[in-house]
């Protein structure tokens, strides 16, 4: 059996039907519940790995790495995610897999992987490039794709539909090559860009949903024809912001729990004379408490802010399967409408430098403005009454859609990914 996987970020069920991707191809959505935490890395771990976040790893898109104190945030090496993949079995018996601009895809146990990964110039910019097993792969991808990968499309101020375009005409390619995997597994971020910036009712997300449909038609009738099944599914529903952001790094800092230190006039995180901290991400923070006797005062501080809908000790996180060593000592969520911001200074002046940049690895939590070029057209926003869209939560409200040529009774996520285990067990 050969099966195309498609995760679509942001692919809400609600948004689907508003927009009328409804039906694709003959093939007509179905609700899917996602997991929680409803973030990228989770979701694709929980895929690959057919379990739930306690038991892979990846608890969100960050971390905090405790023994450096440093907190680290989309790293590419695939032994982050623990557990065993859903195609051992079929590489057992001599399937071929390939992956694609999945997360942690880096020194993965399958043939074929595609994935960024730019070079950062000593002195500013960056070359970019990708990543391939074999390292023909990507330059026989760029004949069918006819130009390499901009990553600057893919995220950033001008991120835009066209990186899912590159993207969806690269897996076309890949599943009508000679070499053509049994498995390919890939993702599609389009609606990710315009729901984040603009809502879900916005025009401009509008026109994203008819983008999505024109690279899952390319990719379900290239799958038809080349003899693959197709499933495609949405990793979490993104919501509107209706509150705003919520800062819990200001309210430790005020509180005395978390300290900075002074740089050129910009305050940078001194974590290891700080009591705690709270690693953003979207509409949930993992909290760490390098000093145990605070966990009370912060969860106290934390409670207090307008926007937080809890925060949940070890036990709580028990029961939401989270709970890992790489966990927090406290997790937050946010009430629907609100998301967290990582920023910990109240003056614009006192901003670390990469503030006002694209740098997803250096900052310790995730940041949204990067979407937005800032009043300066060299720096991005740090305005975070521009972003309209989050995600994170799970429950009735942010059910996602599932696309399928699969007869599939799969109503979740973790028993989507454990009914694709068994199809591609021989």
């Amino acid at each position: 059996m050969k099966i195309l996987i498609i995760q679509v970020a942001g692919l809400g069920l609600n948004f689907a039907s508003d927009n009328g991707l409804t039906e694709i191809e003959g093939f007509e959505v179905k609700p899917l519940q996602p997991l929680f935490p409803g973030l990228t890395c989770t979701a694709q771990a929980t895929l690959r790995t057919a379990s739930a976040p306690a038991q892979h790893g990846m608890i969100a898109n960050g971390f905090m790495e405790r023994t450096l104190r440093r907190p680290l945030f989309w790293e590419q090496s695939s032994a982050l995610v623990k557990g065993e993949r859903l195609w051992e079995s079929l590489r057992g018996q001599g399937g071929t897999v390939a992956m694609t601009f999945f997360q942690q895809s880096l020194g993965e146990s399958v043939d074929q992987i595609i994935s960024p990964a730019p070079i950062h110039k000593h002195n500013g910019g960056m070359i970019m490039d990708c990543s391939s097993t074999p390292e023909s792969l990507y330059a026989g991808v760029q004949q069918w794709t006819g130009s390499p990968f901009k990553l600057h499309r893919y995220w950033g101020p001008l991120a835009s539909t066209a990186s899912s375009r590159w993207i969806a005409k690269a897996v076309a390619g890949m599943l009508s090559s000679a070499d053509a995997p049994e498995l390919l597994i890939t993702y599609l971020p389009c609606l990710d860009y315009a729901l984040q910036r603009y809502g879900t009712r916005h025009s401009k997300s509008k026109r994203a949903a008819q983008e999505l449909r024109r690279e899952l038609t390319l990719l379900f009738k290239t799958a038809q024809e080349n003899g693959y099944h197709a499933v495609a599914y949405g990793d979490y529903a993104i919501s509107d912001v209706t509150g705003g952001a919520v800062f819990p790094n200001q309210a430790l800092r005020n509180a005395g729990l978390f300290k900075t230190r002074r740089v050129r006039k910009m305050l940078y995180p001194d974590l290891h004379q700080s009591r705690a901290f709270a690693v953003v991400d979207h509409q949930v923070a993992m909290v760490t408490c390098f000093d145990q006797s605070a966990i009370q005062r912060t969860a106290e501080v934390l409670q207090a802010l307008e926007g937080v809908g809890g925060v949940t000790d070890a036990a709580g996180q028990r029961e939401l399967q989270v709970d890992h060593p790489r966990s927090g000592d406290l997790l937050m969520t946010a009430k629907p409408g609100y998301w967290f911001a990582y920023p910990w200074w109240h003056n614009p002046s006192e901003a670390p430098e990469y503030a006002g940049h694209v740098d997803i690895h250096n900052k310790p939590g995730y940041d949204p403005c990067e979407l937005f070029f800032g009043s300066n057209p060299f720096r991005t926003s740090q305005d975070t009454s521009r972003i309209k869209g989050t995600h994170g939560l799970a429950g009735p409200d942010c059910e996602t859609a599932l696309f399928s040529s699969l007869p599939l009774k799969a109503n979740s996520l973790l028993t989507l990914a454990k009914e694709l285990k068994t199809l591609l067990s021989p």
